[in-house]
C-alpha cells in the first residue's frame, strides 16, 4: 500500500466531514471506544490537554502547543480541517506525521476483524493518538472536531480542558440555542480536572459554572487583556501581562481573546507542577505558525497588492473580521465562498458594501453553488462577479488590483485551502 492509497482509503471508506458535511456526522463515542480498544488504549500514554469552542480553539491549541514546544518538551498536537495535506491534522514538534506512519496504521486496522463502521475523523482521531504514544510524546495537545461531549477526542482524560468561546455553528448537530451548545462543548469537562474559559457571557457562564459543579473541576475564568495593539510587522503586541511583554505574530480582532485565554491556561499547567518558563510562552507566541505550522489565520501571502486569507467561516469569526475588513473601504476585493450548511445571510449582512466582490466555491462536494453566494449576497448590497473556482476567481481580483489594493480570500476554510493549494 502506497500513502496515496491510504488516504484514499481514509477518504473513500468512511465518511469525511471535510468534503460532505452533516451526513457524515456520527455523534457518539462507542465506536471510538472500540477502535481505541483495538489499539490498546494509546490515549492512555500521554498526557493531554483538550481544547474545545467554536471560534479560536486553532488559534489556542497551536499556541499552547508552541509554548511547551519551546519549554522543550515533545508535543503531539492534533488539529482539524486540514488545508492542503492530510498529515497537518497529527504533528509532533510541529512536523508531520510520516506517511509511512499512515500506511501501517491503515493496514492494521483493516487487518482487524469484526470491527463496526468508523468514520473517517473516528479513525483519525485515533491514527493520532497511537502515532502520540509511539512517539512517546510528553503532551499532545487535542483539538475538538465538532461539539465536545460526543466528538470522538472525547474519549481523553486530560490533564486541563479549554473552551475558547460559544457562538452558533453547526446547529444541526449541536442545536440552535447557544446555552445548548455551551452544554455540548461543556461536555469535555472531566471529574476534578481544571477547565479554562475563555469567553462567556450571561447565558453560558451559568452552564459552564454547573457542569463543573457537578464534576467537582476548578474553573477559571480569563481575565481580559487590554492596551494591546499592532506593530508596523503586523504583529500583535501585548505589553503589560502577567509574564511582561509578549508579541504575537496572530493578529485580527479575536487574538486578544485567545491570548488571554492562552495564558490562563498555562497558568494552570503550571499550578499542575509543569515547568513553564516566561522565555518559554514569549517564544511560543512570537513563533507559533513556525513552531506548529499554523496556517490561515490572517495569514498574509503577499505584498503590492496585499493579499490575505483567513479560515474564519462562521458569524462569530465574521464579527471578528468585519471590523478588520471595513477599514480597508474601496480598496478592498473579496474572493468569497461557502460551504453550503453555514448561515450565510448572518455573514453577508456583516461584510463590507464597498469592496468588490469575486463569488467563487471550493473544489468539495459541500461548496455552496456560486451563483447562490451571488444571489444571497445581493439582498445585501454586496456586487460581484462569478467564478467555478478559487483560481479562477483569485487570478482575475489581482489581474485587476492595484499596487495599493488589499485582496481578501475567505468565507470557508476550503476557499483557503484551494489558494493554498496553488499559491504556495
Amino acid at each position: 500500500m502506497t500513502y496515496d492509497e491510504a488516504v484514499k482509503f481514509l477518504y473513500d471508506a468512511t465518511p469525511q466531514f471535510q468534503q460532505i458535511g452533516a451526513a457524515a456526522y456520527k455523534p457518539g463515542l462507542d465506536s471510538t471506544h472500540t477502535l481505541d480498544l483495538a489499539f490498546g488504549h494509546p490515549h492512555r500514554k500521554f498526557r493531554a490537554i483538550h481544547v474545545a469552542g467554536t471560534n479560536g480553539k486553532g488559534s489556542t491549541a497551536h499556541t499552547i502547543a508552541a509554548i511547551l514546544q519551546s519549554q522543550g518538551y515533545k508535543i503531539g498536537l492534533y488539529t482539524s480541517p486540514h488545508l492542503v495535506d492530510f498529515r497537518e491534522r497529527i504533528r509532533v514538534n510541529g512536523q508531520k506525521i510520516e506517511k509511512q506512519a499512515v500506511v501501517d496504521f491503515i493496514k492494521r486496522y483493516q487487518s482487524i476483524e469484526n470491527m463496526p463502521y468508523v468514520s473517517f475523523f473516528e479513525l483519525t482521531t485515533i491514527m493520532a493518538f497511537d502515532y502520540f504514544a509511539s512517539q512517546s510524546v510528553d503532551f499532545a495537545v487535542i483539538e475538538v472536531g465538532l461539539g465536545g461531549r460526543l466528538d470522538s477526542t472525547n474519549i481523553i482524560s486530560p490533564i486541563l480542558s479549554v473552551i475558547t468561546n460559544i457562538s452558533k455553528d453547526h446547529v444541526a448537530q449541536l442545536g440552535d440555542s447557544i446555552a445548548g451548545i455551551a452544554a455540548e462543548k461543556a461536555g469535555i469537562i472531566k471529574p476534578g480536572i481544571p477547565v479554562v474559559i475563555g469567553e462567556s457571557n450571561d447565558i453560558t457562564r451559568p452552564v459552564f459554572l454547573s457542569v463543573a459543579a457537578r464534576n467537582e473541576s476548578p474553573i477559571f475564568f480569563a481575565p481580559p487583556l487590554y492596551g494591546y495593539h499592532v506593530d508596523n510587522n503586523g504583529d500583535m503586541i501585548y505589553p503589560e501581562t502577567s509574564v511582561g511583554e509578549i508579541t504575537s505574530v496572530l493578529s485580527g480582532d479575536c487574538q486578544p481573546k485567545n491570548a488571554a485565554t492562552i495564558l490562563t491556561a498555562v497558568n494552570c499547567l503550571r499550578t499542575l507542577g509543569i515547568k513553564i518558563s516566561n522565555e518559554a510562552i514569549k517564544s511560543g507566541f512570537l513563533k507559533v505558525c513556525e513552531l506548529t505550522g499554523l496556517m490561515g489565520r490572517w495569514m498574509k501571502l503577499s505584498s503590492n497588492p496585499t493579499v490575505i486569507c483567513d479560515t474564519g467561516h462562521n458569524v462569530g469569526g465574521w464579527e471578528y473580521l468585519s471590523k478588520r475588513l471595513a477599514s480597508f473601504g474601496d480598496k478592498l476585493k473579496m474572493v468569497i465562498g461557502f460551504v453550503n450548511d453555514k448561515d450565510i445571510r448572518s455573514i453577508m449582512q456583516m461584510m463590507p458594501t464597498d469592496a468588490e466582490y469575486y463569488f467563487t466555491r471550493a473544489s468539495i462536494p459541500r461548496a455552496l453553488d456560486e451563483k447562490e453566494v451571488k444571489r444571497v449576497a445581493a439582498e445585501y448590497g454586496l456586487k460581484g462577479e462569478c467564478y467555478g473556482s478559487v483560481k479562477e476567481a483569485y487570478t482575475a481580483a489581482k489581474a485587476t488590483a492595484l499596487s495599493d489594493d488589499t485582496i481578501f480570500v475567505g468565507g470557508s476554510t476550503f476557499v483557503v485551502a484551494d489558494l493554498l493549494s496553488f499559491n504556495s
